[in-house]
């Protein structure tokens, strides 16, 4: 693969893991053990020989986007990290804990 630039690689990698342009470490974990269910030599004896070089394939995709995953610098500014968080985080950082918010009828009766 030496005739690849890095980014050409990855999405070679990307493609036979069947991800799309983002995905999660569960994703690629998640497709990568399925694609190995799918096409373990054991399943197919007549097309041994296929199966066998698409594990070495799929085994050679997951290498190169794990090894990409353990070289990239995740950024932990609040910018990054505020685009991931919950709806309920969401919703508490623009309105707050008032019991008005909660849900809650026995706070607006108490008024």
């Amino acid at each position: 693969m030496s005739n690849y630039n890095k980014y050409e690689e990855i999405t070679k990698a990307r493609e036979i893991l069947d991800l799309s342009e983002s995905a999660t470490m569960d994703e690629i974990k998640s497709h990568y053990k399925a694609l190995l269910k799918k096409w373990h030599p054991d399943v197919s004896q007549e097309k041994k020989e296929i199966y066998e070089e698409m594990i070495r394939k799929i085994t050679d995709a997951y290498d190169c986007i794990m090894m990409y995953c353990s070289d990239y610098k995740f950024s932990f500014s609040k910018e990054e990290v505020e685009k991931y968080i919950s709806p309920e985080e969401w919703w508490t950082k623009r309105f707050g804990n008032e019991e008005i918010w909660s849900g809650d009828s026995s706070a607006t009766k108490r008024k």
